[in-house]
């Protein structure tokens, strides 16, 4: 069996392909000669699967190509689920996530880990606003969440086989690595590290409509109480209209003047207004997972493999 895995999504990355695979191969060497280098390709615009094609005379480099743009999370458990090793390495091929902490990595799960993550005390080349976006989403999600998910934290770990194997048999199409991981449990540690910046190009994920997806399934794929939350929020708003109502009943019965405010009228409407649409909008997030689910649909399609059937 392969001692180390290394899966890597891959979208438009042909600046960095050389350079992650030179680095790859000098950290494993001195690890493990036994060894694969996964590339899941969603279908790219650039050279890079003609770069990663010319690799693969290396039979431990391997290619999975998908039939379509598929996205991240979907090419990485595709990765996964096709490793060999007794350990297995998720890291994204932009360099931000140093290569070389493998080895002090792999060093953490000889005691006893199943999981070790890395986690950012310093985030290079990212603004602040999007520091702070990440920093909040993380604490939304965890006080939500019914499942711990570490904050500062993204893909970038090494999982046992037999983590792998737990997450390869889970189904869901919104898979939320982060999440998952926690779900399936077992023995988890962080090692801290500073994020570099990219070394070429620009990401080819769109920042903030890409973390807000991922936000959100990691939120709703992992707990109800929102949808408990908006209901303790009608109750309680209820509650007020209801004490409004009575107040405004009181006050006529005591012979008061009542003047009708328009501007107070308007205030209210649009206020309760906008409390149900973003309830509809919660039930609507949950209610098209449940949809995608129930489809039963294939998280990913493989259009060719290279290197998988001539270990």
């Amino acid at each position: 069996m392969t001692k180390i895995s290394i899966v890597i999504p891959t979208y438009n990355e042909e600046e960095n392909i050389n350079n992650l695979i030179k680095r790859l191969q000098e950290v494993l060497t001195k690890i493990e000669d036994n060894y694969e280098i996964i590339f899941v390709l969603d279908p790219s615009t650039d050279k890079t699967e003609e770069l990663i094609i010319e690799h693969t005379t290396d039979k431990r480099i391997k290619l999975i190509k998908l039939s379509r743009r598929f996205g991240q999370p979907a090419a990485t458990m595709a990765g996964i689920k096709h490793s060999s090793g007794d350990n297995i390495v998720i890291i994204d091929a932009d360099l931000q996530d140093p290569p070389e902490l493998i080895i002090e990595m792999l060093d953490k799960m000889r005691n006893g880990y199943d999981v070790v993550y890395a986690k950012r005390i310093s985030r290079d080349g990212e603004t602040f606003v999007k520091k702070i976006i990440s920093a909040l989403g993380y604490r939304i999600i965890n006080f939500f969440s019914d499942v711990y998910i570490p904050p500062d934290v993204g893909d970038f770990r090494i999982i046992s086989k037999k983590v792998g194997i737990h997450l390869s048999s889970l189904k869901e199409n919104s898979a939320f690595l982060r999440g998952l991981v926690s779900y399936v449990g077992f023995r988890q540690t962080s090692l801290e590290y500073k994020r570099d910046k990219r070394s070429f190009g620009k990401t080819k994920y769109n920042r903030f409509l890409g973390s807000l997806k991922i936000g959100l399934n990691g939120l709703i794929g992992f707990t109800s109480k929102p949808l408990q939350l908006m209901s303790a929020i009608g109750f309680c708003f209820s509650l007020v209209s209801f004490f409004i109502g009575l107040t405004y009943v009181i006050a006529k019965i005591l012979g008061f003047t009542l003047t009708a405010g328009l501007p107070t009228t308007v205030l209210f409407i649009t206020f309760f207004s906008g409390i149900q649409l973003i309830a509809l909008g919660l039930l609507g997030e949950y209610i098209g997972r449940i949809y995608d689910e129930v489809k039963n649909r294939p998280q990913y399609i493989i259009d060719k493999t290279i290197n998988f059937n001539e270990d």
